[in-house]
């Protein structure tokens, strides 16, 4: 049987993937929650029937959602994500050998379950061996309102705006992770597709720009997400990500990246006019 998979990204386009096999199928009391067996991509993680990652392109979003923070804040010591409950972003920030502290609190513990199973080269680093790392499966909103003023960098990990993580796209969401960030704190937030939510992004970004004195907007090309084309918001209580960006030391980083690079950081912040139009 030629079975495939297909998400809609708008009435009129979308993506189509075949599938050798599932993996596994099931629902926790947030979300319907599925891996499968791609051709193309590997194996891939499905969240109530959208995308969340693939083996063959997760290092672009992985990348890219941690290492601008990581090599922008100078003394990156204690870093939170919210969300991320497959392990990326995590393995991602402990390569930083600054970091003393990686702590994921993700709101779905099925997702962690089956990630440490199933995708072991993403969950890598959240299995229980690395003493950087601490896992909470609580609410990330929650979890911060507990955690005033402890964190160096705050990566909401988040899927799209709806479900379990509206409420990750609000003012007052940003007003708690400013409270809970250190006084040169920075957050990143995934922030969607230029191409297809310029809506959702006006409001993230108006959202942002009342809380955080610094917002910037970068991109990355990861080709399981909506136009290929997928952004990030990048907010910060003192630190711009080009003025204040180490240079050197990420040049000079003793790990590989597959997409990062020192170049390429700083091109990510030259929007295209339509997508800098999204967010003014």
């Amino acid at each position: 049987m030629d079975l495939w998979y297909t998400e809609k990204h708008t009435d009129a386009a979308g993506i189509t993937l075949r599938i050798r096999k599932s993996l596994f199928s099931g629902e926790s009391e947030f979300q319907k929650l599925d891996i499968v067996e791609t051709d193309e991509y590997g194996r891939m993680m499905l969240l109530d029937g959208l995308v969340m990652v693939t083996e063959r392109d997760e290092f672009v979003y992985h990348d890219m959602v941690t290492h601008p923070a990581l090599f922008t804040q100078p003394n990156p010591k204690k870093v939170l994500v919210i969300g991320g409950g497959d392990g990326g972003t995590i393995r991602e920030i402990v390569r930083h050998p600054e970091v003393e502290l990686a702590v994921l609190c993700e709101i779905d513990g099925l997702v962690i379950e089956k990630s440490i199973e199933l995708l072991p080269s993403m969950a890598c680093e959240i299995g229980g061996s690395n003493p950087k790392v601490k896992l909470h499966v609580d609410d990330g909103i929650a979890y911060i309102k507990e955690h005033r003023g402890e964190f160096d960098i705050i990566l909401v990990d988040s899927t799209d705006p709806i479900g379990p993580a509206v409420g990750l796209f609000e003012e007052g969401f940003y007003q708690t992770v400013f409270a809970a960030l250190k006084e040169d704190g920075i957050m990143v937030a995934q922030s969607e597709s230029p191409f297809y939510h310029a809506d959702i992004q006006k409001d993230m970004y108006h959202n942002l720009r009342a809380v955080f004195p610094i917002v910037e907007m970068y991109q990355a090309f990861i080709p399981t997400y909506p136009s290929g084309l997928w952004s990030f918001a990048f907010a910060s209580k003192q630190y711009h990500p080009i003025k204040d960006f180490d240079r050197e030391r990420a040049a000079q980083r003793k790990f590989h990246t597959r997409y990062y690079n020192e170049d390429l950081h700083l091109g990510a912040f030259m929007l295209p006019t339509f997508a800098r139009e999204n967010i003014t």
